[in-house]
């Protein structure tokens, strides 16, 4: 109680814009969150799952044996190495990142190479510890989703593991617990956690023929895809890996539905399509631009196989590119120009990733934890982005669930607009009490980026790259060796560096360097970038 109200009183000393939302909330001059039943969606009439069907022999039995060898567990971005007549070991592990704890819970370190008989003692010891529906991280009903997907899928290739019975039931059971405490917290603080408990009751009633969890879980599923998607197809919380995420787990849905003989097959199958087309427009030529946050659910290198490029227009979402010759360019642009929320977006706002004849040349860092502190909090700021500053402040005041959209834009000024031809993408957008205006072109060597800054009064400005080669920096002009080839950038300013992590995964990075300039604004700016072939 206690903490919790030292850190909303932070939160308030901290952040104007909150101080004034709670004084025009105060004055009746802005709306407040709408009224909402917690755990249950408005198109739901009823959560009753009935009763669970009896055991049957629809799996084969797995009779498994003790582990001979060690076993390596990746858990979000973690290895951990576990020995023979250990496995209870790793619920008395000590985690740095809770993420870490939630895999070892939710079993998303099993893929197909897992040892079996490793996964069976794993899974015996957490019945042993964890056997009882509860409250707490275990029973959480994202975990509780993602454990009986992926248990159900380790039963199907390999068997349900002795004693049948029990463990049939005991999955069985995860099917209430999800239904009981949905993630339904309002039309404006639901995020794409209620679509996957949706998935989890889908799954469950799927695979033991459970016709009132199937139903519950599609509907869930049907309903959400509406609020999720935006118009392109594409997930509206501001994370190209979010999306490939949600794309695979429709798509799965579409296939379970399919097994089953499900009434939802074909409007699932439509979603899952519309959302793998859009999928491969967030795609350039040297793959997937992690922009936003990376999930600890499936590293971005087990997703990527699944998925091809498309020529998906997602400008109606917010998502820019820009394809001409050897250049390839992502941005997004949120359509008010807030980072999503709820959502997995960062303060992003006039950033970009640049890929060269298929290499990433100037790469989007990523976030490799989550956290409102410290680092987690440093990679979703705009400082570490490929934009432009101005104090070093973010181009958006926080988000918050509960602000409207008319005092969004009072805070945060008019939406961006993009305008595009065919070599040329042009963003113009407000930041603080300035315009920003930045123009992307591409040549047949060359690739530039003009800068026009106008605003009131001296103040410092930044830009920033980041860059994940190895270069050479001589005052205003740093040469990139890629494997393509070298790119020597000039700026109209000094460039300077510092290191940084470019996040490939959840928990796991490379080195990378931050080129940046700073410049003196005056009430009318302009700079400029140019990348060419050398």
């Amino acid at each position: 109680m206690i903490p919790s109200l030292l850190r909303k009183a932070r939160q308030v000393a901290e952040d104007a814009t909150l101080r004034r939302w709670l004084l025009e909330r105060a004055l009746g001059k802005t709306p407040g969150p709408p009224a909402f039943s917690a755990h249950h969606p408005p198109y739901l009439t009823s959560l009753d799952l009935g009763t669970a069907p009896e055991p049957d022999g629809r799996f084969q039995t797995f009779l498994s044996e003790a582990p001979t060898k060690s076993a390596s567990l990746d858990l979000a971005g973690k290895d951990f190495t576990i020995e023979p007549g250990q496995a209870a070991f790793l619920f008395d592990q000590p985690f740095d990142d809770v993420e870490q704890l939630l895999a070892l819970h939710r079993f998303s370190w099993i893929d197909d190479g897992s040892d079996p008989n490793w996964v069976a003692a794993i899974w015996q010891a957490w019945q042993q510890r964890f056997g009882v529906p509860e409250g707490g991280w275990a029973w959480h009903p994202y975990t509780a989703a993602e454990r009986a997907i992926h248990l159900l899928a380790f039963a199907e290739r390999h068997g349900l593991p002795e004693p049948y019975a029990d463990n049939w039931r005991l999955l069985a059971a995860h099917a209430p617990v999800i239904a009981s405490r949905l993630e339904y917290f309002g039309p404006h603080y639901t995020g794409n956690h209620l679509a996957n408990n949706g998935r989890g009751l889908f799954r469950l009633g799927t695979a033991f023929g459970w016709t009132r969890a199937a139903e519950l879980g599609g509907r869930i599923l049907l309903e959400e895809a509406k609020r999720i998607f935006g118009p392109s197809g594409v997930l509206i919380e501001g994370s190209a890996h979010y999306h490939l995420l949600l794309s695979k787990n429709y798509t799965e849905a579409a296939e379970w539905a399919a097994k089953a003989g499900r009434p939802e097959t074909e409007e699932l199958d439509a979603i899952a399509a519309k959302a793998r087309h859009a999928a491969g427009g967030l795609l350039l030529s040297g793959g997937l631009p992690l922009i936003g946050d990376i999930s600890p659910d499936l590293a971005p290198e087990r997703l990527l196989p699944q998925f091809k490029r498309s020529q998906a227009d997602l400008s109606a979402d917010g998502w820019h590119r820009l394809e001409a010759g050897d250049w390839s360019l992502l941005l997004f642009a949120a359509p008010d120009g807030w980072p999503p929320m709820p959502g997995h977006g960062h303060q992003d706002l006039g950033s970009f990733e640049l890929h060269w004849r298929g290499v990433p040349l100037i790469v989007d860092a990523g976030r490799g934890h989550y956290g409102d502190e410290g680092e987690a909090a440093l990679y979703r700021q705009a400082v570490v982005h490929n934009g432009i500053t101005i104090s070093r402040r973010d181009p958006r005041p926080t988000n918050r669930p509960y602000y409207a959209p008319e005092f969004r834009t009072r805070m945060g000024g008019p939406a961006p607009r993009v305008c595009h031809t065919q070599h040329r993408l042009t963003l113009d957008y407000s930041l603080q009490d300035a315009s920003i205006s930045r123009d992307f072109a591409a040549g047949d060597k060359c690739f530039s980026i003009k800068d026009v800054v106008s605003g009131k009064g001296r103040c410092p400005i930044e830009r920033a790259l980041v860059v994940p080669h190895p270069l050479d920096l001589s005052k205003n002009t740093a040469r990139i060796s890629t494997p393509q080839g070298c790119i020597s950038l000039t700026c109209d300013s000094p460039l300077q560096t510092s290191p940084l992590t470019r996040w490939t995964s959840y928990g796991r990075g490379q080195p990378a360097t931050r080129l940046f300039a700073q410049n003196a604004v005056q009430p009318l700016w302009q700079g400029s970038l140019m990348l060419e072939v050398a």
